[in-house]
C-alpha cells in the first residue's frame, strides 16, 4: 500500500471573497470601458472548463497538443540543463502536465519539492491529493493565488525552476506582459529560472481555425463568460444575442476573441447596479492571444532581468519553450 504524502503545505493568498471582488472590479471597468472588455479568467467556470478540454481535443486546436509533444521530446533536456530541486507552476490547475517535468526532475536526480500554483483552492487541493499519492517522497507546497501579484508568497529555499507553460503569457498586453515578467524576476535569486511556453506566430489560417472551430465549441466558451456574469453578478445578458468573432491582428501579432452584439441590447447587472448599453454589431473583446519569434522572446526576457540560455521548439515551429535564468 502507498503511503500518502506527509510533507504537503497549503497556503492561501486569494479567498473566494477576494475572487469575488476582483469579478466586480473588472466586470464594471470593463463594461463601462470603450471598447468593451472583460478578462478571459472569467471564461474558466466549471463548464468553461469542460468546454476549454473539449477544445484541446479539436483538430484544429494545435496548441495544446504541440506543447505537449514538446514537453514530452525536451523534458530531459529541460531537467539536465536547469539542475532545479524545486519545480514551480503558476497556473498549474490539475498538474497534469507538470507530471512530465517531475518525472525528468526526479529521474535526473534533483527534484525535492513541488509548488503549484493556481487561483482554485478547490483545484489546487485536488491537484495535491493525487500528487501525494503518486509521490509520496516529494514535497508539495501548493499556493492559492493570483499570480500576477502573489508571487512573494511562493515558497523560498533551494534551486527553483519557475514554469509557465501553455502559453499563457500571450493572454496577457504587452504592459501587462512587461509587469508579470518584471514580478516573476523580483521574487527570483539569481541563478534562478523561468521556464516559459508560448506560441509562435505562423500562418494567419492556421491561427485563425484554432480560435474559431468549425463545430462552434470555442464560440460556446467565448459566450460562456456571459453565463458567468449573469450567474455571480446577476446579469440578464442573453448569449445566444452575440456571436464569437475572432480575428487576427498583424501589427500587433496576436489574435482576439470578441463578442459581436447582434441586435440593438440593454443588458442591467444587478449586483454592480449598472446598465451596459449594446449597439448592433458592436464587439467586446474577451481575450487575446498573442503569438511570439524568437527574437522577441529573447528581448521580453532580457528586458526583465533574465538570460535565455536554452530554446525548444517543435518541428513547424508552432511552439516553443524557453529555459531562462535569472541574472
Amino acid at each position: 500500500m502507498t503511503r500518502p504524502n506527509r510533507l504537503t503545505e497549503l497556503d492561501v493568498h486569494l479567498t473566494a471573497a477576494d475572487a469575488e471582488a476582483a469579478l466586480r472590479a473588472d466586470a464594471r471597468a470593463g463594461l463601462t470601458a470603450d471598447p468593451k472588455e472583460l478578462p478571459p479568467k472569467y471564461f474558466y467556470d466549471a463548464r468553461g472548463s469542460e468546454l476549454f478540454e473539449e477544445i484541446t481535443e479539436l483538430p484544429e486546436y494545435y496548441p495544446t497538443r504541440t506543447e505537449r509533444a514538446l514537453l514530452e521530446e525536451s523534458v530531459a533536456a529541460i531537467a539536465e540543463a536547469s539542475g532545479a530541486d524545486t519545480v514551480v507552476e503558476l497556473g498549474s490547475g490539475s498538474s497534469a502536465k507538470t507530471r512530465l517535468l517531475l518525472d525528468a526532475f526526479r529521474a535526473a536526480g534533483t527534484l525535492r519539492r513541488y509548488v503549484p500554483q493556481d487561483v482554485s483552492e478547490a483545484a489546487l487541493r485536488g491537484a495535491l491529493d493525487a500528487l501525494a499519492v503518486e509521490y509520496p517522497d516529494l514535497a508539495l507546497h501548493g499556493v492559492v493565488g493570483d499570480f500576477t501579484k502573489d508571487l512573494t508568497a511562493l515558497p523560498t529555499g533551494g534551486r527553483r525552476m519557475i514554469a509557465f507553460l501553455g502559453g499563457t503569457i500571450g493572454n496577457l498586453r504587452p504592459a501587462e506582459r512587461t509587469a508579470f515578467l518584471a514580478h516573476v524576476r523580483s521574487v527570483l535569486e539569481p541563478g534562478e529560472q523561468l521556464l516559459l511556453g508560448t506560441g509562435l506566430v505562423i500562418d494567419e489560417p492556421t491561427l485563425l481555425a484554432a480560435y474559431d472551430d468549425t463545430a462552434g465549441v470555442t464560440a460556446e466558451f467565448n459566450r460562456n463568460v456571459l453565463h458567468v456574469l449573469n450567474r455571480e453578478l446577476r446579469a440578464d445578458f442573453l448569449p445566444e444575442a452575440f456571436s464569437h468573432v475572432a480575428a487576427w491582428d498583424a501589427e500587433h501579432e496576436w489574435i482576439e476573441m470578441r463578442l459581436r452584439a447582434e441586435k440593438d441590447m440593454r443588458v442591467w447587472v444587478e449586483e454592480l447596479d449598472l446598465a451596459v448599453d449594446f449597439a448592433e454589431g458592436e464587439e467586446m473583446r474577451t481575450e487575446i492571444s498573442a503569438k511570439f519569434r524568437p527574437a522577441g522572446v529573447r528581448e521580453m526576457l532580457a528586458e526583465a532581468g533574465f538570460d535565455l540560455g536554452r530554446w525548444w521548439a517543435d518541428e513547424d515551429r508552432r511552439f516553443a519553450l524557453s529555459l531562462a535564468t535569472a541574472v
